[in-house]
């Protein structure tokens, strides 16, 4: 994400955490690192919005002085979607804990007879399907 010049350094001491950006269609996705000067901004949401839902708190938000300001920054393409996205800054070299998903190993827990039987299975399964696949392409070839 592009940010003018003026906004970095809010940005940067996290006093603002949003944009509105009015767009033809999506430019980045909820959980997406974009780069920003030496560090990181991380989409924490993006979501459509009305034009009429942008107020002059929203603005501020944004780091703007009014409704009017925000707008002629956000509408110089020819885009008609608004969009309104919620990020955070990560200074460099830091590391995102908001958006570190935990271990998967970790997150199911120790291994159960059940799941390795269901693993054993799955395998077979796809090694029988190789073999069809194989048999497939000797008939074609004869």
């Amino acid at each position: 994400m592009v940010f003018t010049k003026r906004l970095r350094e809010g940005i940067r001491r996290g006093r603002i955490t949003c944009s509105v950006r009015i767009w033809t269609h999506p430019h980045v996705k909820a959980g997406g690192r974009y780069q920003m000067d030496d560090g990181h901004i991380v989409v924490d949401s993006i979501e459509r919005i009305r034009l009429a839902d942008v107020t002059h708190d929203l603005a501020q938000e944004s780091g703007f002085s009014s409704v009017k300001d925000l707008l002629q920054i956000a509408k110089h393409g020819k885009g008609n979607k608004v969009y309104l996205i919620r990020f955070h800054y990560l200074r460099p070299g830091a590391w995102d804990v908001r958006a570190a998903a935990p271990e998967p190993s970790l997150a199911r827990g120790p291994a159960s007879p059940e799941s390795s039987e269901s693993a054993r299975l799955t395998a077979r399964r796809r090694s029988r399907a190789r073999g069809d696949r194989r048999k497939n392409r000797r008939t074609r070839r004869e």
